[in-house]
């Protein structure tokens, strides 16, 4: 067995800042949701864009939200996974809009209009390595 290791929030943010796509997780009337997005670190929190009336414009602010960044190598039974716990709030200050533009805009795959900000504050901020 390979031995799990938790790692300080200083690996965390390391490993954070090194990403672009993540997973945010959801509650639904229809149940839990997990939806891939495009992402980008802003002080304390993880940014993200989304189109209007998506579940996640619909569910995904004002609530709590978790959100996932890893990276895995299967070969060598090894990865790690960082995990952020937090309230998701839509970015309407037009100021703080600029302000996450001008260090780094995150910039969705994803085709379409995506001009909502959302901001995922954490409160909680974990991870873990294998391998």
């Amino acid at each position: 067995m390979t031995p799990t290791l938790e790692l300080s929030t200083t690996e965390c943010l390391d490993l954070l800042s090194s990403g672009d796509v993540g997973r945010v997780a959801m509650a639904t009337p229809a149940g839990p949701r997990i939806v891939p997005v495009n992402y980008a670190l802003h002080g304390d929190a993880i940014v993200f864009r989304t189109a209007p009336y998506t579940e996640l414009s619909t569910y995904g602010w004002n609530t709590d939200l978790a959100f996932e960044v890893d990276r895995l190598d299967h070969d060598a039974h090894s990865g790690w996974s960082v995990v952020a716990v937090g309230s998701g709030h839509v970015v309407e200050d037009s100021e703080e809009v600029a302000a996450i533009r001008a260090v780094w805009e995150p910039r969705p795959w994803a085709a379409g209009s995506r001009n909502l900000y959302v901001k995922l504050a954490w409160r909680s901020l974990t991870g873990r390595r294998v391998g």
